[in-house]
């Protein structure tokens, strides 16, 4: 296991700034999740990371190495790639092995290793087969046998499950999960799924366009997004929004006073605030705020519902199924301390 340095990576293209200083550190061992919208520069960094694109500055340190200008053959990493990159020609096994005999290994130790990492995937039997007689989950399970195969310090995935259903999406995260409590290789992930990222990840880094707009734990990332796109991009349904204004004894929103701890109303900025609301934070009450139901949208175990309010339309994630319908007058409720607050003006959280 090593530790991965990235130290003030830049990228310029065509005068172009793609990436504009990137700072990220991870352990040994950890996972770490790149998530953004297209654009915002996690594909490029991740070629950087795999020697197939060179930063305009900086550098990228793979334990006590400097691999910043090294040749990907010389990285020790491996790569899965979100088109699976598998060699028609070949068979499973032969696909497998394919490193291993670039480097001369023995017959006999890449035979045991292709065994080894098809048991780890369960894909024994298909040891024989081509890719074209396989699934997109099998050639996936393939290429990350391959990946497997080299015992890299290192892996790199590229959005590798973008090609697949949403089904097979779901047992292929937890079969990477799995796969990295087994191995504890540090390993980046591409992603823009929010989802995948929340799942998989150790420590995730929040991209925008070329910037990394918030770094830490799944858990650090939703309760306490450092910016309104942090906020906005992590969490399903999105989170709502209300423009407020600074009043006196706190915060007032379209005329109606709001809720603050003592900490939040401390560090209210002077200017607009935007003040952002979990769907899950919002509760039916006897009491509380007025709301008219605009849509009811139950998934099973819980229901996510728009209700129209006197500080615009939020949306509420309440468990199981309700009795109320669309038209109906309810009161929402939520605790102050569940209020992210921000600076309108900075896009910055300040509470």
């Amino acid at each position: 296991m090593q530790s991965l340095k990235i130290q003030g990576i830049r990228k310029t293209f065509h005068e172009t700034e793609i990436l504009k200083g990137i700072d990220i550190a991870i352990e040994p061992g950890e996972f770490l999740i790149l998530v953004g919208p297209s654009g915002c520069g996690k594909s490029t960094l991740l070629s950087m990371i795999a020697g197939l694109d060179q930063p305009t500055s900086g550098h990228i340190h793979l334990g006590d190495r400097d691999i910043t200008h090294l040749p990907s053959k010389d990285r020790d990493i491996a790569m899965v790639f979100q088109s699976y990159a598998l060699y028609p020609n070949m068979n499973v096994a032969q696909n497998i092995a394919f490193a291993l005999e670039m480097r001369k290994v023995p017959k006999a130790q890449r035979e045991a290793k292709v065994q080894q990492v098809a048991e780890l995937l369960q894909i024994q039997h298909l040891l024989d087969r081509r890719p074209a007689q396989l699934s997109g989950g099998q050639r996936q399970r393939v290429a990350m046998g391959r990946a497997l195969a080299r015992e890299p310090q290192l892996f790199l995935f590229d959005e590798p499950l973008s090609n697949l259903d949403a089904k097979l999406r779901v047992e292929m995260r937890a079969e990477i999960k799995l796969l990295h409590q087994r191995t504890r290789t540090t390993t980046v992930y591409v992603t823009h799924d929010q989802v995948e990222a929340m799942t998989l990840g150790d420590r995730i880094a929040v991209m925008k366009d070329g910037q990394v707009q918030q770094f830490g734990t799944p858990h650090e990332i939703y309760t306490a997004p450092a910016t309104v796109f942090v906020a906005e991009f992590i969490g399903s349904p999105a989170i709502n929004w209300v423009n407020a204004q600074r009043a006196l004894g706190g915060l007032a929103a379209n005329g109606q006073m709001l809720m603050l701890t003592e900490a939040q109303t401390e560090r209210l900025p002077e200017g607009d605030c935007l003040l952002g609301l979990r769907p899950e934070a919002l509760q039916f009450a006897d009491r509380g705020l007025p709301a008219r139901i605009h849509l009811i949208e139950p998934t099973g175990p819980e229901t996510y519902v728009a209700a129209d309010t006197a500080l615009g339309r939020l949306t509420a994630r309440v468990p199981g199924q309700v009795r109320e319908r669309v038209g109906d007058l309810v009161h929402l409720q939520w605790a102050p301390e569940s209020l992210h607050l921000f600076d309108a003006r900075t896009q910055r959280r300040v509470a």
